[in-house]
């Protein structure tokens, strides 16, 4: 299994990164992870035929954006777009007209599924559960392959964060704040809590994501925000874009 990075941004794009976007290649599937401008490089790394499915944690622009450059793409076995309640109105409003291609207008078939907060089966094992965080988020967990994926986009400290990263081979946590950062009226995640979740867990290792760039102006900043979440949990990576991990 191999994990791309494709965007590690999170509000807006700078010359660290694009916003959050993540790929990850299963030997039968490939599953996305949120749709940032870094969804545009996807094409770079889907190049077998697989079901491709999208999975969207919430609606916060820098998490739904690059959906307005899904012509660029044709996926051959179409495309299956899951997301917590209220996905299809939200998404059959942007991506529509005025604001970019509909999606009946695609190259490809688009299925919009809305899926509901526990354990589901179809088409792989996976649960997903709220989050804390300023909208409702959902966070997700993955049975691939025999490997368990954590993802916990936008969130404060929770338990259900460290539920979902029970003995997870990869957590890939949120790091939009700096080292000592904590707000209760805009809950994100800094590197001492993410590894405080991926410690409680007892997961394997922790990829840190979505790093505020008005607070992370530099890949030196991610490195010194893994080093303070290695003083806590020692298997950490920073991510940068285009990076990628197998499992």
């Amino acid at each position: 299994m191999k994990i791309t990075f494709l965007g590690t941004n999170g509000w807006y794009d700078t010359n660290t990164g694009n916003t959050i976007c993540i790929l990850i290649e299963g030997i039968q599937h490939f599953i996305i992870l949120d749709a940032g401008n870094g969804l545009y490089k996807i094409d770079k790394f889907i190049n077998t035929k697989k079901p491709v499915y999208l999975f969207l944690s919430h609606f916060h622009l820098d998490h739904i954006e690059g959906l307005h450059i899904l012509n660029k793409f044709n996926f051959s076995d179409g495309l299956t777009i899951l997301g917590p309640p209220g996905t299809k109105k939200i998404l059959n409003k942007i991506v529509n007209k005025p604001f970019t291609i509909p999606f009946k207008q695609l190259p490809f078939r688009t299925e919009i599924q809305e899926i509901s907060e526990g354990f589901h089966e179809s088409p792989f094992s996976f649960q997903c559960h709220y989050l804390l965080h300023s909208t409702p988020t959902f966070g997700y967990r993955f049975d691939l392959d025999h490997k368990i994926i954590t993802y916990c986009p936008d969130t404060g400290y929770c338990d259900t964060a460290v539920k979902l990263a029970e003995n997870a081979d990869l957590l890939i946590s949120e790091c939009a704040y700096k080292s000592g950062e904590i707000s209760e009226d805009w809950p994100h995640l800094n590197p001492e809590i993410a590894a405080q979740i991926a410690r409680e867990a007892n997961a394997k290792r922790l990829a840190l994501v979505h790093f505020d760039p008005a607070r992370y102006r530099t890949l030196l900043e991610r490195n010194r925000a893994k080093r303070a979440a290695q003083r806590i949990f020692p298997h950490v990576i920073a991510t940068i874009d285009e990076m990628q991990i197998k499992l």
